[in-house]
């Protein structure tokens, strides 16, 4: 898969989020979030019609969020900036086409799989 990069520039985040710099989800560096699947094991969206208009970074969020990935893999994956994805990965679920996962923290203390996991994707990059 080819990934979309972020391209240097004043405005195309500012363009790509409206000007917003809040989303309506706590998504945090370590939230998971995946594409949805319908019910007969389809992608949502099907790139056709309406999606297949849709802007190539939210395109490439939906291909590359067909697995799990942090937000923070989202935004390094992509070059695109973390507070950009952040907004956009939120309007997605508020769209029903990804699903925010929990982090897989509870209260008190991190949980170590997930911190190896972070540590194992950083090593990657």
């Amino acid at each position: 898969m080819t990934s979309a990069s972020y391209k240097a520039g004043r405005v195309r985040p500012y363009s790509l989020t409206g000007g917003r710099t809040r989303s309506g989800h706590v998504l945090l560096v370590e939230t998971f979030v995946a594409t949805l699947e319908t019910p007969d094991g389809a992608v949502e969206p099907a790139l056709s019609g309406p999606a297949s208009r849709m802007v190539p970074e939210i395109r490439a969020i939906i291909d590359l969020c067909r697995r799990m990935r942090s937000v923070a893999e989202v935004s390094a994956l992509l070059k695109i900036p973390l507070g950009v994805v952040r907004v956009l990965l939120s309007d997605l679920a508020d769209q029903g086409k990804i699903r925010v996962y929990g982090t897989g923290r509870g209260p008190g203390q991190p949980d170590r799989a997930l911190l190896e996991r972070v540590l194992s994707g950083l090593r990657r990059l």
